[in-house]
This record gives structure tokens, C-alpha cells and sequence, in this order.
């Protein structure tokens, strides 16, 4: 008996945009190069330039999102686009489209739901002044309280499976989605890995729309936010544990005075200790009580995760890709 023959693997590559009307043909032109059977998507996001103009131009599907923010951006086309395999990559000509391929070929031989570009700086203007610190501030605040299995989580180029885009919730608004990603794969233990990739400056007039402190602290709280909200035991367990001691240092001198003299002389201090321990043990609950909920909400994430069946690595398609 003959089996049915497996259809070529569909593979779009999602395309964020706002003013960028300097980088978007260059971009299009040479991810359609690289993975000639791909569908280019290029999502809008309020552009005031001739973005749309150029990415049509090149030969791109254009759709649009009215809520500024890449966070928006990213929901709208996870939720609108259907293929495969999905790689995503900024419209401003950093990234070297020449490892695409290879970012697809890693994904589907080892059947993994992302793969993360992994900059390797092409030029000493790469970066702007204060990026390469932020992010190795904010990738190591990853790895200590996630786990470390990412040395770049605000990379932009990243390869996805559609078990990884149809499950991820998407809440983030701006430039932390690339955190919310890297923290939505790492709490469902989903098998990921990383892959150097070229990164270079901008095109000349060109210019970054991340805002660095403002969107640094965003990214910081965001951190702080999910750690709370995915790991709330250790998270109530850490401030439970700090007021904790500094009510035992401030009960400290009573215990010795009444010890020697049988008095209190400090019963303001008293009273503050007394309520300082009672609210540790009430957050210590608390942080009982929530970790139980967030596992019994990781275990719907899983499920919906795994209802999802996994792409297999199907034939060439007519270009010769996969």
C-alpha cells in the first residue's frame, strides 16, 4: 500500500514594521532570496513614511495593526497568519537574512518550538551606547530567576513552530514581547535553542524606535511581573524571608532589655516586629496558595500547547526547501 505523499512544509516570515520605509525593500528582497517558497508578511504599525508603498512594492503581503506597540504587532500576526513554520525578524536590515535557512533546518530536524538568532555583532556600531549592558543585564535577570538556556532573549530573529505561535498568549504591548517569549517557552520546558547570526548597524537614515531606559525599565518590570506570576512561591517566599529578618533585628534589643529587666520600654518597636512577622507569614500563604494556581494554569497552557500536533519535516517543495 502506498502512503500518502507529506506536503512540503509551509514557512512564513512575519515582518513587524513602523517607519521603515529606508530598510523594508532590502529586508523583504533578501528573506525572498533565501527561502524563495516563503510567504512575506510585513504588519504596519501606523507608519507616517512610505513603508507600506515599499514593502508592496517588494512584493510583500502587508497587513496592519492600529494599536501602537510590537507587543500588539506580534499578537495580531500569530493570530491572522497559518503556516508551519514561522520566522519573525525586525524590518530594519540588522539582522543577516542569510541564516534563515538555517534557523528553518534547526527548528524542523530537531523538532524544536523556537530558535532564537543569536547576535554577533558585524560592526562597533551594532549597538547604540547602553544596549549591550541593558541586555546583558536583562539576559542574566532571565537566566537567574527562568533558567539559563538563552544568552540573548531580546534578539528580534527568531524561527517558531506553530505549536510554539498558536499557544502563546501575547500580552505584552511594546519591546518586551521578545522577554514574554523567551519566559512563555522556558515555563512549559519547550525545546528550544539558539543560533549565532550576524548583526549589524542600521541603514543610513535609518533610525531605532526602542527608547532605551524608558523601554529598558519596562522590560525590567515585565521581568519582574511574570516572575511573580509564574514562580509566585519563590517570588512571596523572598519578601516574606526579608521582613522576616528585619523584624528579628529590630525585636532583637526588647528581647534582650526584657530578658535583663523584665520590661518593655519600646513597645512602639514591639507592636511594628508583632505585625512585620504576621504580614511575612501571611505573604508566605499567600505565596502558598498562588503557586498552586499557577500550576494548575501551567497545565492548561501545556495542554493547549500539546493539542497542537508538531510539524513534521515534510519533502523539497520546487525551490529545493524543505
Amino acid at each position: 500500500m502506498n502512503l500518502p505523499a507529506q506536503a512540503p512544509v509551509r514557512v512564513a516570515v512575519l515582518i513587524p514594521c513602523f517607519n521603515e520605509e529606508t530598510a523594508i525593500a532590502r529586508v523583504v528582497a533578501d528573506f525572498r532570496a533565501v527561502l524563495p517558497g516563503a510567504a512575506i508578511h510585513v504588519y504596519d504599525n501606523n507608519s507616517t513614511d512610505r513603508t507600506v508603498e515599499a514593502a508592496r512594492a517588494a512584493g510583500a503581503l502587508v497587513g496592519f495593526e492600529t494599536a501602537q506597540g510590537k507587543g500588539h504587532v506580534v499578537r495580531r500576526m500569530f493570530a491572522d497568519i497559518d503556516a508551519d513554520v514561522y520566522v519573525m525578524v525586525d524590518g530594519d536590515a540588522t539582522y543577516g537574512a542569510a541564516s534563515a535557512p538555517a534557523l528553518v533546518d534547526l527548528l524542523l530536524r530537531r523538532q524544536l518550538d523556537m530558535v532564537v538568532g543569536c547576535r554577533v555583532e558585524t560592526g562597533t556600531e551594532a549597538y547604540r551606547r547602553g544596549h549591550r549592558f541593558g541586555n546583558h543585564l536583562l539576559t542574566s535577570a532571565v537566566r537567574l530567576l527562568f533558567g539559563q538556556r538563552f544568552t540573548d532573549i531580546l534578539s528580534g530573529y527568531r524561527a517558531f513552530s506553530r505549536r510554539f505561535v498558536k499557544s502563546f498568549p501575547a500580552l505584552s504591548r511594546g519591546f518586551e514581547t521578545e522577554t514574554e517569549l523567551t519566559v512563555h517557552a522556558l515555563e512549559l520546558s519547550m525545546p528550544v535553542a539558539e543560533l549565532a547570526t550576524p548583526y549589524g548597524a542600521r541603514p543610513e537614515g535609518s533610525a531605532s524606535k526602542l527608547r532605551t531606559y524608558a523601554d529598558g525599565f519596562r522590560i525590567l518590570r515585565l521581568i519582574a511581573s511574570l516572575y511573580r506570576n509564574e514562580k509566585p512561591l519563590q517570588f512571596f517566599s523572598v519578601l516574606s524571608t526579608l521582613l522576616a529578618l528585619a523584624a528579628i533585628g529590630l525585636s532583637v534589643p526588647i528581647f534582650v532589655t526584657y530578658f535583663r529587666t523584665g520590661l518593655v520600654p519600646r513597645f512602639p518597636t514591639a507592636i511594628l516586629t508583632t505585625g512585620m512577622m504576621v504580614i511575612s507569614a501571611l505573604g508566605f500563604t499567600c505565596g502558598l496558595i498562588l503557586d498552586t494556581v499557577t500550576r494548575g494554569r501551567k497545565e492548561l497552557k501545556r495542554m493547549a500547547y500539546l493539542a497542537i500536533p508538531p510539524v513534521e519535516a515534510g519533502p523539497a517543495d520546487p525551490e529545493g526547501h524543505r
